[in-house]
């Protein structure tokens, strides 16, 4: 990636924080990343293109992030409180470009609806990879139904914002986060278990 590139990206991050996306336009992120319009325009067509790259990009590394924290040889519950701890890490560390994420994109229409889809499908693949591990397989969980992991995301991102925006810490949130993603990620449908007794 280009320097440039990342000032631009790194400008939009830093007019995100401090104004939010709805009030940031071209010029204040050539302004904070001391570079020209022409040079945004070598770069991105648009103030949206350049939010769906950051986005893309600060997705990438929650995720990278996430994978990087979950021990596959602890306990699958343990597994599940550390991914939960490195994705509020993670919102915490960015949380105005969490917000805007959840609020902002939406807005966005057509033009997000690729990040979105992407976004979820490299979450679903996550999930799926941690937890096709012994420790979920031995306590017969997995694979984690894609239905039930959007559900799990929607219900983390929702949660990220509503704290947020009500001035909370993501941290006190961590315990809730962590008893309702391993009731989700464990859940056994009783159809099942009784169609086997």
């Amino acid at each position: 990636m280009s320097d440039f590139r990342q000032r631009l990206l790194d400008g939009l991050e830093a007019s995100i924080a401090e104004q939010g996306y709805a009030k940031t336009t071209v010029a204040e992120i050539v302004r904070r990343a001391r570079t020209s319009r022409r040079t945004f325009y070598e770069h991105f067509t648009s103030r949206d293109e350049c939010f769906v790259a950051l986005l893309t990009e600060a997705n990438a590394d929650q995720i990278q992030q996430i994978r990087a924290a979950v021990d596959p040889a602890a306990p699958w519950q343990k597994q599940v409180r550390q991914a939960i701890e490195a994705w509020i890490a993670s919102a915490e560390a960015r949380s105005a470009l969490m917000l805007s994420w959840i609020r902002d994109v939406p807005a966005l229409g057509s033009a997000a609806r690729g990040l979105q889809r992407d976004a979820l499908d490299h979450f679903i693949d996550m999930v799926d990879a941690l937890s096709d591990s012994a420790e979920f397989r031995s306590a017969g969980i997995g694979p984690v139904p894609r239905r039930r992991i959007v559900m799990l995301l929607g219900g983390l991102r929702e949660l990220t914002a509503i704290t947020v925006e009500e001035g909370g810490r993501l941290s006190d949130v961590t315990d809730e986060a962590v008893e309702a993603s391993i009731a989700l990620v464990g859940f056994r449908d009783q159809s099942d278990a009784l169609a086997c007794s």
